[in-house]
């Protein structure tokens, strides 16, 4: 009987999983010093938290998870990847907003969801984008 699950992406996916994992503590502690320590409005916290987020994701990334293409320079790899991150935060943004703000769920909460949600985005649009 054939697998029909693909060995190579579900592999790559676990990797990126575990990227992400390390991601996303850095951004939900450094969130949570930056609204509970430094008193900083949540929606500023999330785009600061989420952009440091995103440096250390590239460097693990493009280092552990996808391979670099040969027909692409590195320079534009990092500009594909900053405009992907860049559509990521403002779905994350989007979805901190509607669900703090409208919704009245805690930050802290909407932060997992969010990710949850923008991890999704975030993997196939590499994979497609930056994946040789």
């Amino acid at each position: 009987m054939r697998s029909v699950i693909n060995k190579p992406a579900t592999q790559q996916f676990a990797k990126f999983a575990i990227v992400g994992i390390v991601s996303f503590v850095v951004d939900w502690l450094l969130l949570i010093v930056l609204v509970e320590g430094f008193h900083m409005d949540y929606l500023l916290g999330t785009s600061i938290s989420f952009l440091a987020s995103v440096a250390l994701n590239y460097a693990l990334s493009m280092r552990f998870v996808f391979e670099h293409r040969d027909d692409m320079s590195r320079k534009r790899e990092f500009t594909i990847f900053a405009i992907l991150s860049a559509i990521g935060l403002a779905l994350t943004d989007a979805l901190m907003f509607v669900g703090v703000t409208v919704l009245g769920v805690v930050y802290q909460v909407m932060k997992i969801v969010a990710t949850f949600c923008v991890t999704w985005y975030n993997f196939f649009s590499r994979k497609r984008f930056l994946a040789s």
